[in-house]
């Protein structure tokens, strides 16, 4: 029909605003209402496309997951796969920053008594998207040049991805929430130097591990400068 807009993009729009509505004003501003509106759209657009609010949700948290693995893939695979490794946590650090209730949605620790759960355990859990999955895998593929680089005790890597990526969230997570408010610069106090014990734990030498956390920081610096 004449003058009828398109709606191909639909899906999209509405993902992003809700992205949008997160940054500026947090969870509680996800109604079907206020997203069809930032998007410009109606509120049967939403239901007609996504089922309801829990739905949508999982769509905006799959686009997180989008994000991260983009980042990821921002950093250069080098001859030293613990600097990219840390080069790979301070991305994750900087876009967990940069819309905290986006990942605070993405990792499952912002939930909205109004959001209807969803049936489908595979659609409910974040670990088992494949969004989530094509994040991980950068992961998985550095900690798998970990170990056979000799820095690490043989070992599944999906074992010490696992690890790490339980070590960098858990302090992701706690520096949002403002638990290291007594430190001047909490990555290079906390942050680094948990790094290293993880890597010396794992089989490296303290002084090589240190040495490559530096040249892990230096790799992301020059990252964020070329963006």
């Amino acid at each position: 029909m004449a003058g009828r807009p398109k709606l191909d993009d639909a899906p999209e729009r509405l993902v992003r605003a809700a992205v949008g509505l997160l940054a500026e004003q947090g969870p509680s501003a996800i109604k079907a209402r206020t997203v069809a509106s930032a998007s410009g759209l109606s509120t049967m657009v939403v239901y007609g496309h996504f089922g309801g609010i829990p739905e949508l949700m999982r769509a905006v948290a799959d686009h997180g997951f989008r994000e991260l693995a983009a980042a990821f893939a921002e950093v250069p695979v080098t001859d030293d796969p613990i600097a990219d490794l840390f080069a790979m946590a301070l991305t994750c650090r900087r876009v967990a920053h940069e819309n905290p209730h986006l990942y605070d949605l993405m990792f499952g620790l912002s939930t909205r008594a109004t959001y209807r759960p969803l049936s489908e355990a595979d659609l409910r859990l974040s670990g088992r998207s494949p969004a989530f999955r094509d994040a991980h895998v950068h992961i998985t593929a550095a900690c798998r040049r970990l170990v056979d680089s000799g820095r690490a005790e043989r070992q599944e890597p999906e074992v010490i991805a696992a690890q790490l990526w339980s070590l960098v969230h858990g302090y992701i997570t706690l520096e949002l929430a403002e638990h290291f408010g007594e430190f001047e610069d909490p990555v290079t106090q906390v942050m680094r130097p948990m790094g290293v014990n993880f890597s010396v734990g794992l089989g490296d030498e303290r002084e090589r591990a240190e040495a490559s956390h530096e040249a892990g920081a230096r790799l992301y610096d020059s990252i964020v400068q070329g963006r």
